[in-house]
């Protein structure tokens, strides 16, 4: 699927999948980044390497991001943001960026932008326009562009990681980010128009940490939702197997399909 809006919802807005990939280097696919558009808001969900390249090739309207959400601080799902900052303070000359930035994640938020700021220089602190920092507590809420709902949920991976549910004009939308199994997940998650969830690891290298298709089959089954994106497989794992079909054959009966760049829902 290519990025687009569709004829049935011209308004309502899209996600798409700028990265789906791992820490794995890929040709074709860049570490965690999902684009969420859906009223006043442009978000990105995580910014992995590789996320400025992506949005290029598939035509986003990068310079109009309003928000940045992170799950957690590993490097292949934030690692990217410095690169996204300096984008937008120097990227878009002679013109000059205005509108604010608002970086939403988990506790220590606030903490990584200043260790960035003593790392790259000030303009992560002063990018010449308004950036608004927020630590999310465990199980917060927040509304994006005074006009999205985000909820969040402690998820096991590191001590801070969290997925987040966006209720968006096409549909209530969940992105697991990196996790493993948690039964809390399911509520979370459930009637969700479109559920982005990691299916990292075959069944016989489950860890607690991380999702492989059993689990995820039964996190599916508790949520049931409109359509199940598995996203974050490693590619020794995704080179020897039908991971779509391996979740069908762990018990989830519904529509599952394998994240690529550019894929786009509604479509």
């Amino acid at each position: 699927m290519t990025p687009g809006r569709t004829a049935d919802a011209p308004d309502a807005g899209r996600f798409v999948v700028v990265g789906c990939g791992t820490v794995v280097p890929e040709p074709d696919r860049g570490a965690s980044c999902y684009w969420v558009e859906t009223g006043p808001v442009r978000a990105l969900l995580d910014t992995g390497p590789g996320l400025l390249q992506a949005m290029a090739r598939l035509g986003l309207p990068w310079a109009g991001i309003t928000d940045v959400v992170l799950t957690h601080f590993h490097a292949d799902h934030a690692g990217g943001l410095p690169g996204l900052l300096f984008t937008l303070t120097y990227g878009l000359l002679p013109a000059v960026r205005q509108a604010p930035l608002d970086v939403w994640g988990p506790p220590g938020t606030r903490r990584l932008l200043e260790r960035l700021a003593d790392a790259y220089g000030e303009f992560v602190h002063d990018p010449g326009f308004p950036l608004r920092v927020h630590d999310l507590p465990p199980g917060g809420e927040a509304m994006l562009g005074g006009a999205v709902r985000l909820r969040t949920l402690p998820v096991p991976h590191t001590e801070t990681s969290q997925a987040v549910r966006l209720e968006t004009g096409f549909g209530p939308v969940v992105y697991t980010g990196d996790t493993g199994p948690n039964e809390a997940l399911g509520a979370f998650a459930a009637d969700a128009g479109l559920l982005v969830c990691e299916c990292s690891l075959p069944d016989s290298h489950a860890i607690d940490t991380h999702l492989s298709p059993t689990s995820v089959a039964s996190l599916a089954a508790a949520a049931r939702p409109g359509r199940l994106l598995l996203t974050h497989v490693y590619p020794q794992f995704r080179s020897r197997a039908d991971v779509p079909a391996l979740v069908t054959a762990a018990g989830w009966s519904g529509p599952v399909e394998l994240a690529v760049e550019g894929w786009t829902h509604p479509g």
